[in-house]
């Protein structure tokens, strides 16, 4: 085994090379997915290539070519978890599929009225929405851990939420947003003290952690393989054996059936039991190319270097003064969570998407925790060994533009130009003032500074009018609008939003809609208007829904 080396690592995943917005791709969001190197790409390929064909049940070359590959990474699998025997590898879509196939299988069959499931408030919604289903479905309660000033689960209050009546604890190995590693040592052994099932979401450490199932004695692990350089659509639950024999299966089905009658169907052995159908094989050979791949990287110089990063990363951010973190310990993980102030995290991220860099806004499907922290969401960067830091430095370099004045941004702006020669109020541009305006701006970078420009020019709409009646569903960012029909029958419509990137979209589809009848705006083609602007093909979904949102709402104004 060779040396770690950053260039040679880095160099086996062709994606970064890549031009985003005409600027080299930063990709820093790989708490969501990690990039994948030539040889999961390969290996997937390969597959279709030369042994396609279903496993298990034909006698033909080709089916046991691929059943050999199917079934050795579930051998390989074992070994990275030190599980006791294969038949507790089961493979799923993913982290949350393996979480919902407990929490039906063994939660809806074993959990009474009264009885208490114990969560925390760092979870996952995958971790949290499963178990809210089944305690609606059998009576059981949800209980939920404090978090300390770390982020952590509170270890000193462990017993006072998991006690006589807790059936199953099940908490994250890593929170996906603080990247703090909770100590489930403990955890596990005040469940069993209690007699309590452990379930522990792995899908944030796995790609950064030894995990020994035999050594946690955990009862269930779950995690994603793309979380891990594998590809997207297979996940993992590893569940001890004597409670997978226990457990009705999740689904049925193809592998999962012994034999069928209409009077009686019997049930295979573990682990096909729990696989119903047919199987994503090609995703289940790449994961075993990606823990091929793991395997042959000296993981002790991989460590190192990655806590480097990581220390390097935090030491960077906290030089920016208007930078403030979640929470204020380094994290355990390079996974780095902050907000901006003076500064919406929606506008953040797509600024820094207009020159390449790839990171996460929002609440990351953990809506509790941000209740918790008493923020509405947060920005987050999620390195990986492959990420260098002069990627860091260049993110660094323009968040510290972002939080500098934007008199000169301003200044130098067409939006100026065109508002105060003829239109001194932006919410009044016409359709034809925007195109203009665009048309000059060549780049997606130039757009959406033009964009953020006309945020800054929109009129803010009065508080009174900001209500639950006038706020647009389906906004990740807040947005409010209303409408007032003149006695001509046109239309004339107020707007707002905490984010100036919704602003500005606001203002580009009011200029659209504003003063017209509610005919003239059904018929107006808003797709054709936004690729006219250059602006359809750089829409996040995010920012696309919240366009769709915002003409939906008003043409639901209009037809009220």
């Amino acid at each position: 085994m060779e040396k770690f080396s950053f260039t040679h690592f880095r160099r086996q995943f062709p994606i970064l090379e890549n031009l985003v917005n005409e600027h080299s791709l930063v990709y820093f969001d790989n708490a969501a997915t990690t990039q994948k190197p030539v040889c999961v790409i390969e290996s997937h390929n390969n597959y279709y290539q030369q042994s396609n064909a279903n496993v298990h049940r034909a006698s033909h070359a080709l089916s046991a070519r691929a059943t050999a590959a199917y079934e050795s990474a579930r051998k390989k699998v074992k070994k990275l978890l030190n599980a006791n025997a294969e038949e507790e590898i089961i493979w799923t879509k993913g982290s949350t599929e393996s979480i919902n196939l407990v929490a039906q299988s063994w939660g809806r069959t074993s959990l009474q009225p009264g009885d208490e499931i114990v969560l925390s408030y760092s979870e996952h919604h995958a971790n949290i929405v499963p178990w809210q289903i089944v305690a609606e479905q059998t009576g059981a309660k949800i209980k939920v851990l404090p978090l300390n000033k770390a982020g952590q689960i509170a270890i000193a209050q462990l017993e006072d939420f998991i006690g006589e009546r807790t059936r199953i604890v099940c908490v994250g190995h890593i929170s996906n947003v603080i990247g703090r590693i909770n100590p489930i040592e403990n955890i596990i052994r005040v469940a069993k003290k209690y007699q309590a099932l452990t379930l522990i979401d792995g899908a944030q450490a796995i790609a950064h952690l030894k995990v020994d199932v035999s050594d946690l004695d955990c009862d269930f692990y779950v995690f994603s393989a793309h979380k891990m350089y594998g590809p997207t659509g297979i996940g993992v639950l590893y569940g001890k054996q004597e409670l997978l024999e226990q457990m009705p299966p999740y689904q049925a089905g193809g592998e999962m059936i012994k034999t069928v009658s209409f009077e009686q169907t019997t049930f295979n052995q573990l682990p096909h039991k729990f696989e119903a159908g047919t199987p994503n094989i090609a995703g289940v050979i790449a994961l075993g190319a990606a823990l091929e791949f793991l395997e042959q990287q000296d993981y002790s110089g991989l460590v190192t270097y990655e806590t480097a990063l990581k220390k390097y990363c935090f030491r960077q951010l906290s030089s920016i003064p208007a930078l403030e973190f979640i929470v204020d310990e380094e994290p355990d993980i390079p996974i780095f969570s902050f907000t901006l102030t003076g500064h919406h995290n929606h506008d953040i991220a797509t600024a820094l998407d207009s020159v390449g860099i790839a990171v996460r806004a929002g609440h990351h499907c953990t809506m509790p925790l941000m209740h918790y922290l008493n923020i509405t969401g947060c920005i987050r960067l999620s390195l990986s060994a492959y990420n260098s830091m002069q990627e860091v430095d260049f993110v660094v370099q323009q968040l510290e533009k972002l939080t500098q004045t934007d008199a000169q941004s301003l200044s130098t702006s067409s939006v100026n130009e065109i508002a105060e020669a003829n239109f001194p109020q932006a919410d009044r541009l016409t359709v034809d003032n925007i195109l203009s305006l665009f048309a000059k701006a060549k780049s997606w970078d130039s757009k959406h500074r033009e964009i953020m420009m006309l945020g800054k020019k929109q009129l803010p709409l009065a508080a009174k009018d900001k209500t639950p009646l006038s706020l647009i569903s389906g906004c990740e960012s807040h947005a409010w609008l209303v409408a007032n029909e003149n006695t001509d029958g046109k239309f004339c419509f107020k707007a707002d939003s905490d984010a100036k990137g919704i602003r500005g979209l606001l203002t580009i589809i009011l200029a659209a809609v504003d003063n017209k009848t509610a005919a003239q705006i059904h018929a107006f083609d808003m797709n054709s208007y936004f690729s006219e602007l250059g602006l359809l093909q750089h829409l996040s979904p995010s920012r696309g829904n919240g366009v769709r949102a915002i003409v939906q709402k008003i043409q639901q104004l209009v037809a009220d």
